[in-house]
């Protein structure tokens, strides 16, 4: 079977970015994005072929609008079998390319569930009525786009509710996966790690002030942003505030990223209402505990009491309460925590993934 696979861009690599390059190789697809960086791509590990239908502007809205148009009015220069749609701005590819499936890591967050945050948080008290009106026009051409698509698949529970509440689409849940047998569990080596792309909604202000509450303990944030002047604005807050006993690190390749968690006492993250979390299933794979959010994907992957902590209203002070328990007791997690990573392996997704572009036909 011939696939084609669609990407919004792959010139930032984050959690949806690496199972994108992680499915491609196990289903020999061919990748079809917009902006692309080679070498951000290879440091993942995941060679496959890349084809790009043109660059796009790292400033929204062009750069979203841009790869939108791009996708819709993609021609691709030979037939496939199945198309699968890994990124919501590439969802205009199901216009021309069908049979297709829609593999979703969220419905458009600025335009949906993340609207007022947005709103409030990244748009200026002038804009406003201009992103007003920018979302409204994009939410119709989404629901088009949906409408178009043949079958789909949410990534977590938590997509699915949101599919459904704001797409009027039934979906099956697919959790995305990890390499666990590639991740390992080494020595403690006194730090706790966070991993996630610096943007506003990922909430690391308050890791940075949890640590400044915690002089004897340390953080070290592996924080991938991308380069519109937002998001770059938004790094350079973290960088320039961070206490001295938080370190940030930027574009870690993938064995770097493995040797981070074997070594680290857990993973904090603090993302508001996340898709599914890939980090938190990273981290016990390698058998390390989860300090999460009691909400979003952090719901299906952590346990409790087993694998780490949800932390209902979490808050800097919440944070920073839980490290102190928990960092004793950091060690006593390894085996539940790789017994239930496991259950996310590359293998069961490949299947179910195969399972379901069968059936798109």
């Amino acid at each position: 079977m011939k696939i084609a696979l669609f990407h919004n861009y792959l010139d930032n690599i984050g959690g949806a970015e690496r199972v994108t390059l992680l499915l491609a190789r196990e289903l020999g697809a061919h990748v079809y994005t917009t902006s692309y960086r080679p070498d951000r791509a290879a440091q993942m590990g995941s060679p496959v072929p890349v084809r790009s239908l043109g660059a796009v502007p790292v400033n929204a809205p062009w750069r979203q609008q841009l790869t939108h148009y791009r996708f819709r009015s993609a021609r691709l220069p030979e037939a496939y079998d199945r198309h699968l749609i890994m990124g919501e701005w590439a969802l205009g590819a199901a216009v021309r390319h069908r049979p297709s499936l829609w593999y979703v890591h969220s419905p458009i967050r600025e335009i949906w569930d993340l609207y007022e945050f947005t709103r409030r948080h990244r748009v200026s008290a002038l804009k406003r009525p201009l992103f007003d009106l920018w979302a409204r026009m994009n939410r119709t051409l989404n629901r088009s786009d949906v409408a178009r698509v043949g079958r789909i698949i949410a990534n977590s529970k938590n997509t699915q509710a949101r599919i459904r509440r704001y797409l009027g689409r039934d979906s099956r849940v697919i959790h995305p996966p990890v390499e666990t047998e590639k991740y390992r569990c080494g020595e403690d080596r006194g730090y706790w790690l966070s991993v996630n792309r610096l943007i506003s909604h990922k909430r690391v202000m308050m890791q940075l002030d949890a640590f400044r509450r915690l002089p004897g303990e340390r953080l070290v944030i592996v924080g991938c942003y991308e380069m519109s002047d937002h998001f770059k604005a938004y790094a350079e807050q973290v960088i320039r505030e961070k206490p001295a006993n938080v370190e940030v690190l930027s574009w870690v390749d993938e064995e770097r990223l493995r040797e981070l968690y074997a070594g680290c006492r857990g993973l904090i993250t603090t993302a508001q209402d996340e898709d599914f979390g890939l980090t938190a299933v990273e981290a016990m794979a390698s058998g390390k505990p989860v300090i999460a959010p009691a909400e979003g994907g952090y719901l299906e992957t952590v346990v409790p009491g087993e694998t780490g902590v949800l932390i209902e209203g979490i808050d800097a002070g919440k944070l920073a309460d839980e490290v102190r328990e928990l960092g004793p007791f950091a060690g006593s997690f390894r085996d539940a925590c790789r017994k239930r990573a496991a259950r996310f392996g590359l293998g069961r997704f490949v299947g179910e993934i195969r399972e379901e572009l069968g059936a798109a036909g």
